[in-house]
């Protein structure tokens, strides 16, 4: 899996509910072509990427199919997980 590009968004929370910040990163992701994950339509991530104090860490993701938004069922392996991770706070500001 291959982060190929991004849109980045921060989250309102107008209640206050939740502590620190959110960010919504919609990653472009190429996953070859026999990859459980691939797509002709293309694949995507959605990660919910939390930032509170020095603290970063992913809330949820989810793969999902860039055309149609189909979600799938697939989670991030470890290393996978790591290089997300990185990615976000790369580019959360």
């Amino acid at each position: 899996m291959e982060i190929t590009g991004h849109t980045v968004e921060f989250l309102e929370d107008p209640f206050g509910l939740l502590a620190g910040e959110r960010y919504e990163f919609l990653l472009d992701i190429a996953v070859d072509e026999d990859d459980e994950l691939y797509s002709e339509l293309g694949t995507g991530l959605k990660v919910i990427f939390s930032v509170e104090g020095n603290e970063h860490k992913i809330a949820q993701y989810n793969f999902f199919e860039k055309s149609s938004g189909k979600v799938f069922d697939f989670a991030l392996e470890e290393d996978e997980e790591e290089m997300v991770l990185k990615y976000c706070i790369e580019h959360f500001e």
